[in-house]
């Protein structure tokens, strides 16, 4: 089972060369630089002492293998945590977290800007074993202290919030939790650990969509959960129990992806900044939620912790109708209109705002849309927006 080396030079090696070389080891493979495509879910033994003493490096396909161990170690480079698992997917990664760091009657304190399947975990699953959720605001650190005077198991938090992005005080939230007792975990898909890394910042478990920015291609589905000590033991423990394994096919294309991560959220954020400012200077628009644009909701916060930013942002329309809004994404020529992001490709969708708020109110009439920016050309992104709104707001 792979654990991340102690390698004093890997670790003064910039992202980038850790990306090009993170879980290559060419010797083992006939000097083959990926590592195989390892199918298996049987291993032979040599005999039957092999089963009981358990010496082989490899036990069951489902324990891992070769290419499993290479996407794992790939993963710790950028993470720089001590282990590491893989789930089917983003929503898994989350859950499979959750269900490890609580137990019957647990108190969780959730921001009140998540994911809404990791919501949805909580308002069902959980409370099938006495586990209550507090939701509060991600921006109002008198409510996380409030919350947290319950004893509490777990804090989780997603920065930037992936419908309005929000950025917390993360390294404050994370000593509150930790001199509270609770565990910290941090949905950090937006920026992916290229630009920020919960870890170093306090967090104690951190997950990544792999669907998302890692896979790059929207062609995948997978999640990774990491860290460091006792709560990432219980992680893998549950992970273990609860048998989150992953096919080779996608491991695969998941570190393929990531061979390629600098390059492509460079250009992420180079496109989204440009349509960002452009965006924020149309009148049609009310609010651009971009933490990466300056005056923008979240800058300095973002600016003071995060390395970089994705392509991931929002619009907000105040006083129109929803028809008016859905005439604006059907008109879209170059956004697909679809779940999901990280793609090359650019996307569009409406929040359904307001009703992903527990703790905090979201005005009724101003509408959210969600845009991926991709890797086209920004120019077309641009004209294909002003077209679309000239014509949606047209009256």
């Amino acid at each position: 089972m792979y654990k991340k080396p102690a390698d004093a030079h890997q670790a003064k090696l910039a992202p980038a060369t850790r990306i090009a070389h993170g879980g290559l080891d060419p010797s083992a493979f006939h000097g083959f630089v990926n590592p195989p495509v390892v199918h298996a879910s049987t291993v032979l033994y040599p005999d039957i002492q092999g089963t009981i003493d358990r010496t082989q490096p490899y036990t069951y396909g489902s324990s891992g293998t070769p290419t499993t161990d290479a996407l794992r170690a790939l993963v710790l480079e950028l993470e720089e945590a001590e282990d590491c698992v893989l789930t089917p997917t983003g929503r898994a990664a989350n859950a499979c977290a959750l269900a490890a760091l609580v137990k019957p009657g647990d108190h969780v304190i959730v921001l009140d800007n998540v994911y809404f399947p990791t919501r949805k975990f909580c308002d069902g699953f959980l409370t099938r074993f006495g586990v209550t959720t507090t939701y509060v605001d991600p921006l109002d650190h008198g409510a996380v202290a409030a919350a947290l005077e319950m004893p509490t198991a777990v804090v989780f938090l997603e920065a930037p919030g992936s419908q309005t992005f929000e950025v917390p005080d993360i390294p404050h939230l994370a000593t509150m939790a930790r001199e509270a007792g609770a565990t910290t975990i941090m949905d950090n898909t937006w920026a992916t650990p290229l630009y920020f890394q919960p870890i170093a910042h306090g967090i104690d478990i951190s997950i990544q969509s792999a669907t998302k920015y890692f896979g790059g291609h929207s062609d995948l589905l997978m999640g990774t959960v990491s860290g460091n000590g006792e709560p990432m033991a219980k992680v893998r423990a549950a992970w273990q129990d609860l048998g989150l394994h992953v096919g080779p096919e996608d491991v695969f294309l998941t570190m393929r992806g990531i061979r390629t991560l600098d390059v492509r959220m460079e250009r992420h954020a180079r496109n989204a900044r440009i349509v960002s400012e452009w965006l924020s200077g149309n009148p049609l628009v009310h609010r651009v939620l971009y933490p990466a644009l300056p005056g923008a909701p979240g800058h300095e916060m973002w600016k003071r912790d995060f390395k970089g930013a994705s392509g991931l942002l929002g619009i907000t329309f105040k006083d129109r109708t929803r028809e008016e809004v859905i005439r604006f994404i059907d008109g879209l020529a170059l956004f697909g209109i679809g779940y999901s992001w990280g793609g090359f490709e650019s996307l569009a969708t409406l929040a359904p705002m307001p009703s992903l708020r527990s703790a905090t109110t979201w005005p009724e009439d101003e509408a959210v849309v969600r845009l991926h920016i991709g890797l086209e050309d920004p120019g077309d992104l641009i004209a294909d927006l002003d077209n679309s709104l000239k014509a949606a707001f047209a009256a």
